[in-house]
């Protein structure tokens, strides 16, 4: 899991160009308002003067198009002038321009230049994703080993990600002892951050009884927490805990309820387990022409559906049914799943 959105620096600090310090913080304290335009009018003059926190500034709000048009080319140009100054925050974000490709050719190699720069000054977040580059394997031989390293200087910072990414690697034993009580340590720091991953890792730890004693109704809790901030995963997966009624008490419209939500994000086991709750009408009206739609949307996403699930299904359907199921199939990936 990279971090992958590029934040103003909010550095009050004094400036040696003249009137610099009262400029610059009119400009944080514009952004903190969303007051964007006062923020770039701000920061412009400083920026063209060399400083580098504006120039990142500045490259930040053409990113994000706040206070001017959206642009990358801009941002690019703003970033690289404050990273060629060492500034590590913008040494990270052109990092993030290059790996992305956005305003410049993607480009691995000098993304991790970036990255390591930043990450060589202590900077969390350029860590983590120097740890991810690692991992993949991406401008560079892949690296389970480095990748725990650069994950472990950001964690032991307190960045929720990293914390979470290092407690990945214990978990499955990549580049670290397989140890799922130091995974859960780890984990646990994350989803105290409210990092909806973290929670929703957590909480299969506890339903798997990995690293703590099997708990279904702690389950719940760490899936809710995650679900609630739109973890697709963490819906479905408590959608079937409501289903088959593991720490909560059985309630097919609650399954249904946050079945939908993953499915409409394009999750393709909530939409399978959507569609049998169609098929049964469990939890909503026996709907056979959706059930249809649902498990063939999920099919089309790679989801595994057992051939004679889907027969049973088709039997009470006529063709017209099929036919329709088949419209409504089209419109509803037309629609990206919502409303469906």
């Amino acid at each position: 899991m990279r971090f992958s959105f590029i934040t103003p620096v909010f550095l009050l600090i004094i400036m040696s160009l003249p009137g610099c310090a009262t400029h610059f913080q009119k400009g944080v304290i514009a952004t903190r308002n969303e007051d964007f335009a006062t923020a770039v009018k701000e920061f412009t003059p400083l920026a063209e003067q060399g400083l580098a926190e504006a120039q990142n500034n500045l490259g930040a709000m053409y990113y994000a198009g706040q206070g001017v048009p959206q642009d990358d080319k801009s941002a690019v140009k703003w970033y690289t002038r404050a990273a060629e100054q060492g500034l590590a925050e913008a040494q990270n974000n052109l990092g993030l321009m290059y790996d992305d490709g956005r305003g410049v050719p993607q480009d691995d190699k000098t993304a991790v230049k970036w990255y390591t720069l930043a990450a060589e000054q202590g900077y969390a977040i350029a860590q983590n994703n120097l740890g991810v580059i690692y991992a993949n394997g991406e401008g560079v031989p892949k690296d389970d080993k480095t990748a725990v390293k650069w994950y472990t200087l950001a964690a032991e910072q307190g960045y929720a990600i990293a914390q979470n990414n290092l407690g990945a690697r214990y978990y499955f034993g990549l580049g670290a002892p397989q140890d799922d009580q130091t995974a859960f340590r780890w984990i646990s720091l994350a989803a105290d951050q409210r990092l909806a991953e973290a929670q929703f890792n957590l909480g299969t730890m506890y339903e798997d009884g990995r690293g703590v004693p099997q708990d279904y109704k702690t389950t719940v809790n760490w899936y809710t927490l995650a679900a609630e901030q739109g973890h697709a995963k963490a819906q479905n997966n408590l959608g079937k805990m409501y289903e088959d009624g593991e720490g909560v008490p059985q309630d097919d419209k609650t399954a249904v309820s946050w079945y939908t939500l993953a499915a409409e994000q394009g999750h393709a086991k909530a939409q399978k387990n959507l569609g049998f709750m169609f098929a049964d009408g469990r939890g909503v009206s026996k709907d056979i022409v959706s059930a249809y739609m649902w498990l063939n949307i999920s099919a089309s996403l790679g989801e595994d559906i057992d051939l004679k699930s889907r027969e049973k299904v088709e039997e009470f359907m006529t063709p017209a049914d099929i036919s329709a199921a088949q419209i409504l199939m089209k419109e509803c990936v037309a629609k990206n799943y919502k409303g469906c």
